[in-house]
This record gives C-alpha cells, structure tokens and sequence, in this order.
C-alpha cells in the first residue's frame, strides 16, 4: 500500500473565521474559570469575612443593596471543603476547554468532534441550571453552546470521507 506524500499526511484542515471564535472563546472561558480556580484557593486559608469586607469598600458597592447582600450571606456559608471541590472542579473544566481550544485553533478534525461530545454533554446541565436559577448570562452561555455544536455538527457531517468509488 502506498503512502501519501509527507505533505498531504500533515496538511491540516481547512478553517473559517466561526472554527477560530469558537477556539478562542473556549480558551477566554478556560482562562476565566482558571482565575475563579485560583481565586477559590487563595480563600482557602484566609478570613472570608475580611476578605469580603476589603473588596466591598474597594468596588464600592452598597453591602445593604439586596443583590450583594445576598451575595455576602451565601459567602459567608462558604466551607473549605466546598472552595476546594470548586477549584478542583473549575482547573479541571478549564483544562478541557483548553484543550478544546487550542485543538480547534492547531485546526485538529479530533478537536472538533471532541468539542461536540463535551459541549453537547454539558447542555443539560446549563439546561438544568437555567431552570433552578434564570440569568440572562446562562441563557446567552447556553444559546452560545447549543450554536457551536450545530456548527460542528453541520461541518462535521460535510467533511465526511467519502467512500473510494464516489469522488
């Protein structure tokens, strides 16, 4: 059997600008979560009530303001073992969206269908999250991810091989 030339085992797929938003907004989340990761560890070994208090009185916001106050109360409750369960698990989603990232910005195929298994296997939970507790954040998220994966799927399924008789 006959190799293709070196070239031709190497050439990478094709990409289009909506293959590297997608890319790029994977690793801005993988970024993002990687920083609430490290910000759940510094809290660890902290005073959670004067770290809450200091950045109240830097962002100048009203701690008697419904939203915050409700935010400072669920602070409060905070254990250590659920700071540390929250980065374990932020590093570890940051990690595949990572990889996710960068393998649809390298224009790998394997990339792009790990994408959609991963993307579409989370879409129950935002679903799930989106029903418990509604924010226009989750639902654009959710609508974000629900349009990547149609993507995928649609060039995914124009990119197939072709059997050898039919080209």
């Amino acid at each position: 059997m006959k190799r293709p030339p070196a070239k031709a085992r190497t050439a990478k797929r094709s990409t289009t600008p909506a293959l590297i938003l997608i890319g790029l907004f994977k690793l801005a989340k993988a970024i993002g979560l990687t920083v609430v990761g490290i910000g759940a560890l510094k809290l660890l070994h902290k005073d959670i009530g004067q770290t809450v208090e200091h950045w109240v009185n830097v962002l100048r916001v009203d701690p008697d303001n419904r939203f915050i106050h409700r935010l400072i109360t669920r602070i409060f409750h905070v254990t250590p073992a659920q700071l540390k369960a929250v980065s374990a698990g932020t590093f570890f989603y940051a990690a595949l969206l990572s990889i996710e990232g960068i393998g649809l910005l390298l224009r790998r195929h394997w990339a792009e269908y790990f994408t959609v298994i991963t993307t579409a296997a989370l879409i129950p939970l935002e679903i799930y999250e989106i029903a418990h507790h509604l924010t226009w954040v989750k639902v654009a998220v959710l609508a974000i991810n629900v349009a990547i994966v149609w993507y995928l799927i649609l060039r995914l399924g124009k990119t197939q091989a072709k059997p050898k008789g039919f080209r």
